[in-house]
This record gives structure tokens, sequence and C-alpha cells, in this order.
């Protein structure tokens, strides 16, 4: 009789362990994810021309420099002008063996720091002067070994017609240095800096290839339906908040407590009704703040994403929405709207041409959250019947998420690093 529960007994216990096992691994995936990946981040220039002479201008978060070149010397996690000041050469040298105008050899002008919606950027500006007919391609490299989720938006403006926009993804790129001779043999090491005893340390070497052929154009159509969907794909503030809405959504809260819902329908109606007033909530804060009508601060908004994970994982453990999640929802996406803006808000496009860019931009939002949502409920559904869900997904799962929430909020409170990139 102890043998056969045993041999009853065992598959489902050979389950349950599994499963603890998964969501062990999983939980341990999504810290180093936290931990160590560099979140999507977005670069800024402005190219103008056609008489007289041929400009451009480059910005770039000094937060992505500092990943990029270690800025940051004394390791406190913090910037000072001190490090920015000394370490400036660094910055210029990087910058323009990483941006290229095809046929349009470059030199520095001016250079600064601008206080933007979403921190400070460090500023090249670069001319030519050569005088094309039609706008030169850009060659774009910046963050290209580092993040590849990066992208450069740049503005053109040439002929005094009005500015176009096209967005950049990194690639190798090799620019010539007035001062430096760089190796044209493929594999060849040479000094990014002239003269780099003026920065805090030696100068780093790069590895050289043979210059690539100039990239095709962009396709105008759709290319910020694609900046959406990464967006929201690579917004790992974003994503936690979605996965904590839905790790309960396949169950029902009972007097005996979480129970699985028979059928997907079940799961999916109300979930529809949480999915659509987060939509219109963020959709409507995107376009007030990408069209400057309301503006909130990076320092009033992130903590505020981060605090609004932590509550919507604490409702899984104990209701204190009381029924009212599709409203506390629609308010929690008004914030997490203010967190996309900052890609379009930058751009200072014609009405027409912004219009239209925040349409897509929006659309790629809402097809990267419909695709999170559909793959992870159909995930969670085929497991809401274990006995381990409950405990392990909702209850461990919430609990994990409000733990990475609350050192984003501590990070983002204080401007410090706890958690190394």
């Amino acid at each position: 009789m102890y043998a056969s529960m045993r041999c009853v007994n065992h598959p489902r216990g050979w389950w349950a362990s599994l499963v603890r096992r998964a969501m062990a691994a999983l939980a341990l995936a999504v810290w180093v994810i936290a931990a160590h990946a560099h979140k999507a981040s977005d670069a800024y220039l402005q190219l103008e021309g056609g008489a007289g002479s041929t400009s451009l201008r480059i910005d770039v978060a000094l937060r992505d420099l500092d990943v990029a070149l270690n800025l940051d010397t004394n390791g406190d996690g913090k910037l000072t002008w001190g490090e920015i000041r000394l370490a400036w050469p660094l910055i210029e040298a990087y910058l323009r063996t990483r941006v290229e105008l095809v046929g349009c050899p470059l030199e520095p002008v001016t250079h600064g720091l601008e206080r933007r919606i979403d921190g400070v950027y460090a500023a090249l500006t670069l001319q030519s002067t050569c005088k094309p007919g039609l706008p030169p391609g850009i060659r774009y490299g910046v963050m290209d070994d580092v993040d590849p989720t990066h992208r450069g938006i740049a503005r053109i403006s040439w002929a005094g017609q009005p500015g176009a926009v096209r967005v950049l993804v990194p690639q190798a790129v090799r620019v010539g240095l007035a001062g430096a001779e760089l190796a044209t043999a493929a594999g060849v090491s040479a000094p990014l800096i002239p003269n780099p005893a003026t920065v805090v340390e030696a100068a780093p070497t790069v590895k050289l290839a043979a210059p690539p052929a100039a990239p095709a154009e962009p396709e105008q159509a759709l290319q910020f339906v694609r900046e959406g969907v990464q967006h929201i794909l690579t917004g790992y503030d974003h994503v936690l908040f979605l996965v904590c809405l839905l790790l309960p959504s396949v169950l029902r809260r009972t007097e005996q407590g979480w129970q699985p819902v028979p059928r997907l329908k079940s799961a999916l109606i109300p979930l529809i009704g949480i999915v659509t007033a987060f939509t219109l909530a963020h959709s409507l804060t995107l376009a007030l703040a990408a069209t400057g009508i309301v503006n909130l601060a990076p320092a009033f908004i992130e903590p505020a994403i981060a605090v609004t994970i932590t509550l919507a994982a604490l409702d899984n453990l104990w209701p204190i929405f009381r029924g009212r999640r599709v409203l506390v929802t629609f308010f929690f996406g008004l914030i997490h709207g203010f967190g996309y803006a900052s890609v379009l808000s930058e751009l200072q496009l014609p009405a027409a041409e912004f219009a239209w860019a925040l349409l897509q931009f929006n659309l790629g939002l809402e097809l990267g959250q419909l695709l999170i949502v559909a793959l992870v409920t159909v995930l969670l559904f085929t497991l809401r019947s274990q006995r381990a869900y409950p405990k392990v997904f909702v209850r461990g799962g919430s609990l994990l998420a409000m733990g990475i929430a609350s050192v984003w909020f501590v990070e983002r409170v204080a401007n410090v690093s706890l958690l190394p990139l």
C-alpha cells in the first residue's frame, strides 16, 4: 500500500520540485538581468548643411558614456565635474571615432554639457567644409560594443528644408583623427587620444577593422514603430510592472485561497480591462509629455515607477486595492507614460512629423506590450494548476519584484549605483 502511494505521488512531487528549481533559476536570471543589463539608451544628432558648411552635433548621456568609458574613476557611483573635465579628451576622441559623415571629414568646434529631461548630456559640435548637394550618409557606432539596444536619433535639416528623422543602429566604424594615425590594417590597435596624459588614466586601445560600406538609409516608414517595440521590451521596469499584474491573472481569490481559473477566457476578460486601462493612461501622458504640455522631472518619475511595481506586487500578496485594480492600473499607467516620453520630447520636430512619429512610437509600445502579455499569460495559464503556483509564482515572484523595485527606488532617489552594471 505504501509503495503504491509512493508510485502515485512521485510524479506530482517530481513536478513540484522541478517547478521550484525552475523558479529559482528564473529568479536568479531576473536578478542578474536587473543587476547587469544596461538600460536601453538614446543619443541625439543634429545634421545641418546645404550652404556654406556642414555641421553635426552629437548629444550622448553621461550615464552612457560612463558605461562605455568608465568616467567614474573613483568608483563612488557619481560623476563629478572634475571627472568629466579631465576625461573630456577621451569623450571627444570616442565620439569622433564612432560617428562619421561619409565623404565629409569633421573637426570639433565646441563642446559642453546640457541638461535634458532624462539627465545630463555631453554635447559635441563638429563641422566640415564639404558642401554636398544631398545630406551625407551617417556611419554610427556609439555604444556598439557595450549596449546593442542603443540607438542614435538623427534630425537632418538640409538646404533650409524642415528636418527629417532617422534612427541609427550602432555598427563598427572607423574614422581618422587629426594628429593620430589610425591603422589601416584589420585587427591592428591604435590609440584613441593624441595626448593621453591629459586624461585620468591611459587611453584604451581599440581593434580596428576595415571600414564597412556606407549603410543604406533606414526606411522612414515605421522606424518609430520599431523604436517603440524595442523601448518597452528593453524597459525592464515597465516589463516587471506588467508581469506583476499578470502573475495572479490565471487565479481567482476565494475563501479557500487562490484557485486556478477553469478556462483561458476566464483569465483574459478581466485582463483585457487592466491592459486597456494601462494603455489608455500611458498613451495620454506620453502625448502630453512628448508635446511639452505637461513636464515632470525624471527625478520624480523614475522613483515613482519603482513604487508602482512595489504596490502592484504587494497587491498580489495582500489585496490592498480591494477590487479596484483597473482604476489603480490606470493611475499607474499615467506615471509610466512619462517614462516613455523622453525619446520624442527631445526631437523638436515640426508638428506634422511629430504627430506621425508619436503615433508610430505609441503603436510600437502597444505591439511590444501585447507580445509580453500574450507570451506571459499563455505560460502562466499552463502552470496555473500546479500546487506550487500560488506559493512559488505569485508569492515568490511578487516578493522578488518588490526586492528589485526597492533597489531601483533607492538608486533613483539617491542617484547612486547599488548594483554593478
